[in-house]
């Protein structure tokens, strides 16, 4: 390069008329009017407006007629103001030109599959086919910056909170309990593997034992399971953990950092302390343990009063100690019809509900398929239960399942705050969600699992506690939720090796098991293991939150498709014959 760039694309005013200046880029898009070539030129930064004029060198102009798309180039111009009615609003750099003196060509560009623009319908397998090329677009490239403040925000607020930045290893054991591992086979010892680390769980809680006190750390992750939205196999979170400190502490480190990520992202202040709801509150009100609290539209328990109704849809679950709930959808509800109601029902048992009822309520009478089942009595008391009134709607579901009924009441719920745009202009709600239950049952496995993880402290007095009914054990586990999504989650870790190994024995991993898996872990609790907890951000998810974008796919660099592949790079691949005979590897068909 001759030409010595001496400003970006994206600075230049009206006080900087008459300099001369050199600036480098990609050619965005050319315009000829009446000889004159006007280009707007891209870099990170922003565009500026170059004017090639036969007038003032008409070499140069010779040259810049083969400038295409996409070509990277370097000029060197004059900074001048754009014409009274030429000047755009839009841009910084909207009031100048500039007049160019002198250019260089840094590299031509083959045609290009897509334009570079920030409104695109190309499809998304071509965009990750080449996204080196889709990450030139503009809006793409804010949330890249963005991503990157963020991270610059966490480091400093939790610095200034005296936490050291501390690296975990990649190459660890594997202890597949929840998703799949990822496997690394090993070449010096035949027949074994490493995994990549579903989390950096354990060494964290190691850290705490090494007498550090404060960690952090913005890691990668790796999970081989199904893709969703939210989900690919390495994702990144950023990993907090902290030495004597209770539930409160480690909440309250958590909202000063969110608070700080939203002020100086987002501009705007968040009102603390956050909004606290029981797991069994959230279940119980919103369907979810992640509830959206920027709309009503909450579940209502009236199996006690269907119990003896004729309709026997709601009154065999009630007697079976199932559950009857419902959503009075307000005079939204009153406004759908027979076919939003059949779409509503489609869905309902999409999500594993046998059926849905619903009730219209017009000129002081039920209007429902299911009305006849019920007398006027009975009509009253559950419109008085669910504060049923003139041109308004409800649903129901029943089920012997009390979590179906929660499940598929709870995606209606969110369903219908999408469809009728409730949270539109409404604040942002952030709540934690604590009391999470210890353990849940695996009817497939008939077992217990861990709900958050086997780590997770409980909240109990004795190791016998743990004993009479683990289903009843409530855990010191939190998460953070915002507008619905779940964007952080913790606990308080069990410190002590006896709980450690009673939690073990609850889940059915034997003595000898646990010794083979976490043999390290339940020793390093003998040696003088502090209280200890943290919480781990989904830092993805949180960026697509700042974005305003859908998928996480759109704030991670190079991401993979839901098939687990990179289309650029045509991962995964095979080895050759050469590299599996050194990792002691042959393919099985």
């Amino acid at each position: 390069m001759k030409l010595k760039r001496t400003h970006s694309c994206g600075e230049l005013t009206l006080s900087d008329r008459e300099k001369e200046v050199i600036l480098s880029g990609w050619v965005h898009t050319r315009r000829d009017h009446g000889g004159v070539i006007f280009i707007d030129l891209r870099d990170r930064y922003g565009m500026t407006q170059v004017v090639f004029n036969p007038n003032v060198n008409s070499a140069v102009h010779r040259q810049a007629e083969g400038l295409r798309s996409e070509y990277v180039i370097s000029i060197k111009g004059r900074v001048e103001a754009r014409p009274q009615g030429m000047r755009n609003s839009k841009m910084k750099t909207g009031d100048i030109d500039i007049l160019v003196t002198e250019f260089e060509l840094l590299n031509e560009s083959k045609v290009l599959p897509f334009v570079i623009e920030d409104q695109t319908d190309v499809s998304e397998p071509v965009r990750l086919k080449y996204r080196y090329l889709d990450l030139r677009r503009p809006a793409f490239q804010k949330n890249f910056i963005l991503r990157h403040e963020m991270a610059q925000v966490i480091r400093h607020y939790l610095s200034k909170q005296k936490f050291l930045e501390l690296e975990t290893p990649f190459l660890i054991k594997s202890t597949p309990e929840g998703a799949r591992d990822f496997v690394v086979p090993s070449r010096i010892y035949p027949g074994c593997f490493y995994a990549l680390p579903q989390s950096p769980q354990l060494f964290k809680q190691l850290f705490m034992v090494s007498g550090f006190e404060r960690y952090f750390q913005i890691v990668r992750c790796f999970r081989d399971e199904d893709l969703r939205a939210d989900r690919q196999p390495e994702f990144t979170q950023v990993d907090i953990e902290m030495s004597f400190v209770d539930q409160e502490d480690v909440m309250a480190l958590v909202e000063g950092l969110v608070c700080e990520i939203f002020q100086k992202i987002n501009h705007v202040d968040i009102h603390r302390p956050f909004r606290r709801c029981t797991y069994q509150e959230a279940v119980s009100r919103y369907g979810v343990d992640r509830p959206d609290l920027r709309f009503g539209l909450e579940l209502t328990d009236v199996t006690s009063i269907v119990k003896n109704v004729s309709f026997k849809v709601f009154s065999a679950p009630a007697e079976r100690n199932g559950k009857v709930k419902a959503i009075n959808l307000g005079v939204l509800g009153g406004k759908l019809s027979r076919k939003d109601f059949d779409d509503l029902e489609k869905l309902a048992k999409e999500w594993g509900a046998k059926g849905l009822a619903w009730v219209k309520y017009e000129q002081g009478q039920w209007k429902s398929p299911i009305a006849k089942y019920f007398s006027s009595k009975e009509m009253e008391t559950l419109s008085q239960k669910l504060n049923l009134t003139e041109a308004e709607a409800c649903i129901f579901v029943s089920d012997e399942n009390p979590d179906v009924v929660n499940q598929v009441l709870g995606n209606l719920r969110i369903h219908l705050g999408k469809k009728f745009k409730l949270s539109e202009g409404k604040p942002d709600q952030l709540c934690w969600v604590t009391d999470f239950p210890m353990f849940e049952l695996d009817s497939e496995e008939n077992r217990y699992v861990a709900k958050h993880h086997p780590f997770t402290a409980p909240a109990i007095g004795s190791v016998s506690d743990l004993d009479q009914d683990p289903l009843q054990v409530i855990s010191k586990g939190y998460d953070l939720v915002w507008n619905g999504t779940e964007i952080a989650g913790g606990s308080i870790r069990i410190h002590e090796a006896p709980i450690q190994s009673k939690v073990f024995e609850i889940l059915k991993i034997g003595s000898e098991e646990a010794q083979e898996k976490f043999g390290f872990l339940l020793e390093a609790l003998q040696f003088g293991t502090p209280p200890h907890g943290g919480i781990a951000f989904g830092f993805d998810r949180l960026c697509a939150l700042f974005c305003g974008v859908e998928s996480i796919r759109e704030v991670i660099a190079f991401p993979k498709t839901q098939k687990v592949q990179c289309l650029m790079t045509h991962s995964p691949a095979p080895l050759e014959d050469r590299q599996l005979k050194e990792l002691h590897l042959k393919y099985v068909d």
